[in-house]
């Protein structure tokens, strides 16, 4: 196949690496001191089976001399999303279909008015990784696994295609008949741990030994699921207690992506996590006190203290 990648961060990078290592045509899509690292070293996956190097890997920060191909897999942070579906003209080819493996449950809908509803179906994926340094992805622990499929349930080429690449690369890939559920399970678990670990700043561990944190944490679920569930989201009846069985499975240093930004001083995804379940909340006639109180808590960090930090980097 012929993949571009928007965003060769943690995600994007660490399946796009083993999908080019495999033999797919994959460009990766970048900027800045990490497209120059790519371009002179390659991109390299630290893991603790051992490290993936790939040298030399196709690299760019202009989509439009990638041209079109057959998958976009996009990878960015949320709030570069409306910056990507601008781009998305310039890789599109009769057949392109457009996947999101972003966080939240918004991303689809940018994507969909961007190039239409029959290019886009839905993704999940289950990773922990990091850019490490310029060129050099670090990803924490065994599990990468990607989760997609249509949003009306339906088994077609181009997800039988993408399965069968991501199974070439060793890739644990799943094919979901309701990508939506798969999207919101996602969802309500991440909201409530990149809010409460962000807001407490500290990892799962210390949260969920102390009466009051873990209320706090378990309210953040209890108001996410109740939102999908307004919304028509048909989740398992016992998410919420398997999602607090995940938190306290977990290892104790186990923090979030929105952590990691806010220490990091980056840019944090707060608006389209608990600030849009706030949002959703209110569509629904759901009430979300503990995102509005964590949104209205993190609020003036959520630009960051390195300015607007764009895709990829």
């Amino acid at each position: 196949m012929r993949i571009a990648i928007i965003g060769t961060g943690g995600v994007g990078g660490t399946f796009g690496a083993r999908l080019a290592k495999a033999g797919e045509d994959v460009h990766f899509v970048a900027r800045g001191a990490h497209l120059a690292a790519i371009r002179r070293n390659g991109l390299t996956i630290r893991r603790d089976e051992g490290e993936l190097h790939l040298h030399p890997a196709q690299a760019t920060d202009d989509v439009a001399s990638v041209g079109p191909v057959d998958l976009v897999l996009i990878a960015v942070k949320l709030y570069d999303t409306d910056g990507v579906a601008a781009m998305l003209p310039a890789l599109m080819g009769p057949e392109t279909a457009v996947v999101s493996f972003q966080n939240g449950v918004t991303a689809a809908e940018t994507l969909i008015r961007a190039v239409g509803a029959e290019r886009v179906f839905g993704g999940v994926t289950y990773i922990m990784a990091v850019i490490a340094e310029p060129g050099v992805i670090a990803q924490t622990g065994a599990m990468a696994r990607l989760i997609f499929g249509e949003f009306d349930g339906g088994r077609t080429a181009r997800i039988d295609s993408f399965r069968d690449a991501c199974q070439r690369a060793g890739i644990d890939a799943v094919v979901s008949g309701d990508i939506a559920a798969d999207i919101w399970s996602k969802f309500t678990f991440l909201t409530a741990l990149s809010g409460v670990t962000a807001l407490t700043r500290l990892p799962i561990g210390p949260i969920r030994e102390d009466a009051d944190t873990r209320a706090l944490l378990e309210a953040a679920v209890d108001e996410a699921v109740a939102v999908a569930r307004a919304r028509g989201v048909a989740l398992p009846a016992d998410l919420a207690s398997r999602h607090m069985a995940r938190f306290d499975g977990a290892p104790a240093d186990v923090g979030s992506s929105m952590l990691y930004d806010l220490t990091h001083g980056k840019r944090l995804e707060l608006a389209w996590l608990s600030g849009a379940m706030v949002d959703l909340g209110r569509e629904s006639g759901v009430p979300t006190p503990t995102h509005a109180f964590i949104t209205a808590a993190l609020k003036l960090h959520a630009g960051g203290s390195h300015g607007d930090r764009r895709y990829g980097t």
